[in-house]
């Protein structure tokens, strides 16, 4: 029972990956699990060698990080703690700037959604305003013009008096 619970576990530390969507806290306590239990069986681990593992363990999105630390830090003297403390940090401020982002992405969103449809009606509300006073202007300009003057002409009323015209063909 124990050398099948070794080989057990043997296997899993071989094949230990990180899995989809697993927090770094998460791949450390299923690392530490394992290790600890084959560490009861007797096997000895070198901090390198743990280290190593653990760097290769991490999935894809976490490559930039491992080659920093990896070419950063002795991994000979680095424990395994502090070497998931650098993932871990890194991890909670990537969550933190991810939350700022999208709480910042909905506030703007609603913010000039209403401001682009106020101004929309605004500057339609302002130029029929505009419209309409212009056209009131030139309104009140042209009565002004044509108070006095007749419907036919230019000539005010006190013009059109018979006295003032001659015939064309005998001159009266």
């Amino acid at each position: 029972m124990k050398r099948a619970m070794k080989h057990t576990l043997n296997q899993e530390y071989e094949m230990f990956r990180m899995l989809k969507g697993e927090s770094i806290a998460e791949v450390q306590k299923r690392f530490t699990h394992i290790v600890n239990h084959l560490m009861s069986f007797g096997k000895i681990f070198d901090k390198e060698e743990l280290n190593i593992k653990i760097l290769k363990c991490l999935d894809r999105s976490w490559q930039p990080k491992v080659t920093a630390i990896s070419e950063c830090k002795d991994l000979t003297s680095l424990m395994t703690v502090s070497l998931f403390g650098k993932p871990r940090e890194h991890e909670l401020e990537m969550n933190r700037l991810n939350v700022q982002e999208s709480k910042n992405k909905h506030v703007r969103n609603i913010a000039l959604k209403a401001a682009k449809n106020k101004n929309k009606q605004d500057s339609s509300d302002e130029s029929e305003g505009e419209t309409l006073s212009l056209l009131s202007k030139k309104f009140i300009k042209f009565l002004k013009r044509n108070r006095n003057k007749e419907r036919y002409g230019n000539k005010k009323t006190s013009d059109f008096s018979a006295n003032n015209y001659a015939c064309f063909g005998c001159g009266e």
